[in-house]
């Protein structure tokens, strides 16, 4: 479901609109996911033009992104948060295929009577977990199955079938990592580590194509570690040897990457002091933005599992250290709660707050959510 912007928003649009080659406004008119890394004047103009008209509730509840579904928050949570205006989006993490369209088209329906942006809808939809996650599908094969270039298409294809028949308009996927660790290695294309970055490319340039936000993930690099994150911190001794898979996909465009909960010593520039990846600064701001000049959108791992979860003020820290979305938080409420004090008596953390904000209304208006 679309949102139609507020009257003066329009006219404000209209006025950039005015000021631009009339041979250029019609494609500007509508944007599409291969605008959302452009330095495009009008869109930039038209993201804060939706940015400004938001209460400061809202402005922060982009950035949260709780689950519902078998391992997610009941449905009546999900509601209550919608209706206090403190979510942005929201995972849709093991159901069936008829329960993923009802939440979406249910909850947009929440947002349209409570005057909310529309949401992003995210799920894991890794080839080899999507069967798993969302029953119902159609069958997919595994990563470790598809074999060929032509393979990792026909599998990115029947997905992005299934998620937009749902509502889904962004993939957790796909997993870059190495194949050694026994948590991640199987659900990616590490197996044969030739193919990680051209099975993944694939991966990417198919669901994007297809209106749908791809994500690379575990950053700076799961597959070498030897435990679970989703258990307790892990930590990378040394090299960052995963790190090389990244650049080649962030040249390509892809739109998302997603921090793991791992922390790295022994490094001399991204040491990590004993503190996970996702609430660091040298990993997300000055490895990953400034130093790979990532423009995308930063999601962070879970935000309830082991590997940080008992992180003191840790929703805090992980938008102090760049990232754009939190992704389940163990409880939403206090989450936005502890956003909500920190914005309104640190002006350099009100600033992060902003522009994560924004990056999300970015993706949202070259998704085609917002008119």
């Amino acid at each position: 479901m679309k949102l139609t912007i507020l009257g003066f928003l329009l006219l404000t649009s209209c006025t950039a609109y005015v000021q631009q080659d009339p041979t250029q406004v019609s494609s500007k008119e509508k944007y599409s996911l291969s605008d959302f890394l452009s330095d495009d004047e009008i869109l930039n103009l038209k993201v804060d033009s939706i940015f400004n008209s938001l209460n400061t509730n809202s402005k922060i509840a982009q950035l949260l992104m709780p689950a519902v579904g078998n391992y997610g928050i009941p449905e009546d949570s999900i509601i209550a948060l919608i209706e206090q205006q403190k979510i942005g989006g929201v995972l849709l993490l093991n159901g069936t295929k008829t329960q993923f369209k009802n939440w979406s088209e249910k909850f947009e329906n929440l947002n349209s009577e409570n005057n909310n942006l529309p949401f992003l809808y995210s799920a894991d939809a890794e080839p080899t977990l999507f069967n798993r996650k969302m029953k119902e599908s159609a069958p997919v094969k595994t990563a470790s199955q598809l074999t060929s270039i032509e393979d990792v298409r026909i599998a990115t294809n029947i997905i992005s079938d299934e998620l937009l028949a749902t509502g889904v308009n962004y993939n957790f996927a796909p997993v870059v990592d190495v194949s050694a660790n026994k948590t991640v290695g199987y659900r990616g294309f590490g197996s044969i580590p030739e193919n990680i970055i051209p099975f993944s490319s694939t991966f990417i340039e198919e669901t994007q194509s297809r209106n749908i936000i791809a994500t690379a993930k575990h950053f700076p690099g799961h597959g070498l570690v030897t435990g679970d994150t989703h258990k307790s911190l892990q930590t990378i001794d040394g090299e960052l040897r995963e790190l090389e898979n990244y650049p080649p996909l962030i040249e390509q465009g892809v739109i998302s990457i997603m921090i793991a909960h791992i922390a790295v010593k022994n490094n001399s520039e991204y040491d990590t002091k004993g503190m996970p990846a996702t609430t660091s600064h040298k990993i997300v701001t000055e490895l990953l933005r400034d130093s790979l000049e990532f423009k995308g959108l930063i999601v962070t791992d879970a935000m309830n599992m082991g590997g940080v979860v008992n992180v003191p003020n840790c929703y805090v820290l992980a938008i102090d250290a760049g990232c754009d979305i939190l992704l389940m938080p163990k409880d939403s409420q206090r989450a936005h709660r502890d956003l909500l004090k920190t914005y309104n008596n640190n002006p350099q953390f009100a600033e992060k707050v902003n522009t994560a904000s924004k990056r999300v209304i970015r993706a949202k208006i070259c998704l085609g959510l917002i008119n």
